[in-house]
């Protein structure tokens, strides 16, 4: 399983790939959604996790250019947000368009829950 992950944090960037790889997944990690698209079209992921504060673009505009490829149409997306889904209100079917499948609030959400969802997504590996 190939997750891509856009988290512009450093520190938490490090904390989640460590664990991810730990919990048996192949993560590819960018700080910026430009570089995104490049290792997108490099690694060919199964999964994004995004992050909607991003430096350069933001987080949607990063998913309308990711959509915008034919290939990359099926690939599940987590937004793992800092940005809380009060603020967000009214933009579910944007969301919804863009493929997000799930969203997950990082204050709230701890590093098993985010495993558990990307478990959810995911096929199981043989």
């Amino acid at each position: 399983m190939k997750i891509l992950m856009i988290e512009p944090d450093k520190l938490l960037g490090k904390i989640y790939k460590t664990t991810l790889i730990q919990a048996g997944y192949d993560v590819t990690w960018c700080i910026a959604p430009q570089n995104a698209i490049h290792t997108a079209d490099e690694v060919s992921p199964d999964l994004v996790i995004t992050e909607l504060q991003l430096p350069g673009h933001s987080g949607i505009e990063f998913l309308y250019e990711f959509r915008s490829y034919p290939e990359w149409q099926h690939i599940p997306v987590i937004l793992h947000t800092i940005v809380p889904w009060q603020s967000l209100e009214g933009q579910g079917h944007r969301f919804s368009q863009l493929g997000v499948t799930k969203y997950l609030y990082k204050p709230t959400t701890s590093l098993e829950q985010l495993i558990h969802a990307i478990s959810e997504l995911t096929p199981v590996q043989s």
